[in-house]
């Protein structure tokens, strides 16, 4: 049995974990859940955002599963995602998107982003400068080597056949023109694996007009935190979407949407982007069976189209939704 920490967040991602959880059970995940608050309620009840308590568990457990986290608005406060990466080295970030049938926009997006997630504008460091202020984007050897390494072998182990890097390095020549440079380095390592790169504002322009063109893309931390949201928005939106931070000893899955305070409570929350990161957590540590089960009941469920929450355009309850998934577990079984 794996010991798995469970945050479940703010707003929604109480009601979205339990639903998660139940399904994971339902499939017989055999998880041991070690629950820990973050974000807002940990705020509300201890005066932190992440408590002593919730770091060591995850430190000491290794793997965790999130739910979306609110981070209070104001000064002093930094991002609850910023500071767990940061505080695990997770370097990499990880976004698949694929189409569903009769949901998605597009019906031929398959992509995977990997991003750069420790340094680039999210170091934070801003100062005064003359009528205004100045912020700065850190690009290093260390880091820009050590992502497009990770894409290259994860196209390599997961048999994807391209991997497109995104920059600027046209305007920004030292940052981003390392990062291009490191990559093109890198690629020639792969020869097995088509490599080419895109200039960002053209990347997002290609991603709306020919997803179909694309596999996998790398990018620093800026650039990916803004295209993995676009192609979010080519599948049917965050709430269909989940992410993985993941180090050299620490990994975190997550809901990549936000905590939805106003429908919090009124049980209407869809729990798929939560699920998808659960199923990708499954894979992580060896459970890639009980993913595939979840993910075959989940697209039975999304083709009939006949219990969908109100984002996929239906009309049930989260409670029904996920009973109906279950449901569909105990058929497979």
């Amino acid at each position: 049995m794996n010991d798995i920490v469970l945050l479940k967040g703010d707003g929604i991602g109480p009601e979205i974990t339990s639903t998660v959880v139940k399904i994971l059970d339902a499939a017989g995940a055999n998880l041991n859940y070690k629950e820990f608050d973050i974000g807002q309620t940990a705020f509300d009840k201890v005066g932190e955002l992440i408590p002593k308590e919730t770091m060591e568990a995850i430190k000491e457990c290794k793997v965790a599963l999130k739910g979306p986290v609110t981070t209070p608005i104001g000064k002093g406060f930094k991002s609850v995602n910023v500071s767990l990466r940061l505080a695990f080295d997770l370097y990499v970030n990880l976004r698949p998107a694929k189409s569903i049938e009769g949901i998605s926009k597009y019906n031929n997006v398959d992509i995977v982003t990997i991003r750069e997630n420790t340094e680039d504008l999210y170091i934070g460091e801003e100062k005064d400068i003359d009528g205004g202020f100045e912020a700065i984007k850190r690009i290093t050897t260390k880091s820009s080597e050590r992502i497009i390494r990770y894409a290259f072998e994860y196209a390599k182990k997961f048999g994807r056949k391209k991997v497109t890097c995104i920059h600027k390095a046209n305007i920004l020549k030292k940052t981003d023109g390392l990062f291009l440079s490191l990559f093109n380095d890198i690629a020639k390592e792969y020869s097995g694996i088509e490599a080419d790169n895109k200039i960002i504002d053209n990347m997002c322009m290609q991603l709306v007009m020919y997803p179909e063109k694309y596999d996998m893309l790398v990018a620093p931390n800026l650039y990916g935190d803004i295209i993995s949201d676009l192609i979010a928005g080519l599948v049917g939106g965050l709430g269909l979407v989940s992410g993985a931070n993941i180090g050299s000893d620490v990994a975190i899955f997550e809901a990549v949407h936000g905590s939805a305070p106003d429908i919090a409570g009124k049980g209407i929350a869809n729990p798929l982007a939560l699920l998808n990161a659960a199923c990708m957590m499954l894979d992580h540590i060896g459970k890639k069976d009980v993913s595939e089960k979840i993910l075959v009941a989940v697209d039975k469920v999304l083709k009939a189209k006949a219990i969908l929450t109100q984002d996929l355009g239906g009309s049930a309850t989260s409670e029904e939704f996920t009973n109906e998934i279950v449901k569909n577990l105990q058929l497979r079984s």
